[in-house]
């Protein structure tokens, strides 16, 4: 299959996932395993979501459609093992949204006029769809695989959202303060600090702070690297200007 004049459609994107992965295909494709493709996956998703906050266009076009590829593998790996199709994923995912959008799709559907409704609507079926009785296997239900600030802070969101913790700013910024000084006493003491214990408690003190105030705490630390680091690139074009 020769690249052609016109544009490729989503089937014709299948069949060549699936030509690839044939006894004729590509070995390093016919290779590839759910778990051997895991870094690609990631990978392209970290590249596609740089792309987004760069707004470069261009870029997230082509971002996207190595995301969708990883996808497509992935359901092509597990058609061939006889559990599902890309049409079973893309049959999942719409029945899913129309599942969950019951104020758009039935007729008889709930109005909901903001987004924070339409959240709360969402999250409801969602714990009706898993059979969520209590609020820890809602905690759990996230996923473990998610970066550390962005597992903890949709964990305090739903603490939150449950009333089980109270949005107490200053009680929280009073507790971190109060664990900053143990740290520092510990340090002046010349104790040793064996374990994380303490900075696991401030970490988290932080994580809930910016839950609290409604920041990305993963953005948040993103954008403090990049300030970090332009620090240097500014301290060293100095120097090279000087020499």
């Amino acid at each position: 299959m020769d690249k052609k004049e016109e544009l490729y459609d989503y089937d014709e994107l299948v069949e060549i996932i699936r030509i690839l992965r044939s006894e004729n295909g590509c070995p390093w494709d016919r290779e590839q395993t759910h778990t051997s493709l895991i870094p690609n996956l990631l990978e392209e998703s970290y590249e596609l979501v740089e792309a987004l906050q760069n707004e470069d266009m261009a870029l997230m076009q082509e971002e996207l459609g190595d995301v969708l590829m990883q996808v497509v593998m992935h359901a092509q790996i597990a058609n061939e093992a006889g559990y599902f199709s890309m049409r079973e994923v893309v049959n999942d995912v719409a029945s899913k949204l129309v599942h969950r959008h019951p104020h758009v799709f039935k007729k008889d559907g709930e109005i909901l006029e903001t987004s924070n409704e339409v959240i709360d609507s969402w999250e409801r079926i969602k714990q009706e769809e898993k059979n969520e009785k209590t609020l820890v296997e809602a905690m759990e239900r996230v996923a473990k695989t998610l970066p550390s600030l962005m597992r903890a802070q949709k964990i305090q969101k739903k603490a939150l959202k449950a009333q089980v913790v109270e949005k107490d700013v200053l009680g929280q910024i009073n507790q971190i303060i109060q664990q900053l000084e143990q740290l520092k006493e510990m340090f002046l003491q010349q104790k040793s600090i064996e374990s994380d214990n303490e900075i696991e408690k401030i970490l988290f003190g932080v994580v809930n702070l910016t839950t609290f105030f409604d920041i990305n705490a993963e953005f948040a630390l993103t954008k403090s690297v990049e300030k970090f680091i332009n620090r240097f690139r500014y301290i060293e074009n100095s120097r090279f200007t000087e020499d």
